[in-house]
């Protein structure tokens, strides 16, 4: 896709070579074609539903971001927890009318489900060629549109040293005084189950070893975030973006990646199949993973998946992070089962 500069360069010296001498008429001409490129710019317009699972304030900056560029359209945001999100979406499908045109929910699983059912229309914006190919699907279903990995969060009055291990939840000093977001609200959270308790060293032996230390867990990320900041406890299993962000508040709380590794989600964007807006809806995803919009998530505190945009300060980018992943199909199969064996273990 040009760019609207190389447009108009294009277009005017193709003016220039086919006869218009004057000045004053090449002058005119490029005024109507930078007028013509600017108006199909602006031509979107009508209702785009977005539900997604990032902060409302997040969510407000991003689709306010849009509507600069995009003032026609008229977009109506549906925001909750990533399993809500999904669950409301279900609840649609079964009533015959999925409302939602763009979702941007927190992880690949919960995609690769609506893949398999059909509910995801196919978009390969050109703004992926910017981001790598394992952040996003190749049949064009949904792309990663930031990094966002699980860490441990430490309240630095209550702790001297920052945690470099996962083992340190299930020690003596961690009893009574950690808490983690559910899976039963969270899509980071149970994604997160998915991978610990299928990697070696972890399993779900150290999950029940969580349980034995009286981890508490709690509705999402956020009240995660506010219990460890507050100093209710200790520490936290929650995503690290909130914990810099909050830190850079003057909260005393702290993050640490610890040595064995992270578990990431890419936060994806895709499209509802049959969307009755489709353009709006591709623009939305262009904007997204545009220079801009990726420029905007690390001024709100995310890193960015776009090659060229750095991430903010007090967060590593994916290339300096050690990984702890799954296998995509089976995180994706076992997810339900995951979460009640969660359940049976914690209890709701």
């Amino acid at each position: 896709m040009l760019r609207k500069n190389s447009v108009l360069a294009v277009l005017v010296s193709m003016l220039i070579f086919t006869g218009c001498s004057s000045g004053n008429q090449a002058s005119k001409q490029t005024d109507k074609v930078e007028e013509a490129v600017n108006s199909s710019s602006t031509s979107i317009s009508g209702q785009l539903s977005f539900y997604t699972s990032q902060p409302e304030e997040d969510a407000t900056k991003l689709v306010q971001a849009f509507n600069k560029k995009y003032p026609d359209v008229s977009v109506e945001t549906f925001r909750s927890g990533t399993e809500e999100v999904t669950a409301k979406l279900q609840a649609e499908k079964q009533a015959g009318q999925v409302q939602a045109d763009v979702l941007l929910l927190a992880d690949a699983v919960t995609f690769e489900s609506l893949k398999s059912q059909n509910l995801l229309a196919a978009y390969k914006s050109p703004e992926r060629e910017q981001i790598a190919d394992e952040l996003m699907d190749s049949d064009g279903m949904y792309t990663g549109t930031k990094v966002i990995a699980t860490i441990i969060a430490a309240n630095t009055d209550k702790v001297s040293t920052l945690p470099t291990s996962w083992q340190i939840l299930t020690t003596e000093e961690a009893k009574d005084a950690a808490i983690m977001p559910s899976p039963l609200y969270s899509g980071a959270a149970a994604y997160n189950i998915g991978v610990f308790s299928r990697t070696d060293g972890f399993g779900w032996e150290f999950i029940e070893k969580l349980k034995v230390n009286n981890m508490s867990v709690i509705k999402g990320n956020g009240a995660v975030l506010k219990s460890v900041a507050s100093g209710e406890k200790n520490y936290g299993i929650v995503v690290d973006y909130m914990v810099a962000r909050e830190k850079a508040k003057g909260s005393p709380i702290d993050l640490s990646y610890p040595e064995e590794g992270v578990p990431i989600i890419t936060e994806p964007i895709g499209i509802i199949e049959n969307t009755d807006n489709i353009d709006a809806a591709k623009a939305f995803v262009d904007f997204v993973l545009s220079e801009d919009g990726q420029k905007l998530a690390a001024e709100i505190g995310y890193t960015p998946v776009r090659e060229g945009v750095a991430p903010p300060e007090g967060l590593k980018g994916i290339s300096d992070l050690t990984l702890l992943s799954g296998d995509i199909a089976i995180l994706t199969n076992e997810r339900e089962a995951d979460k009640k064996q969660f359940t049976e273990l914690f209890g709701n």
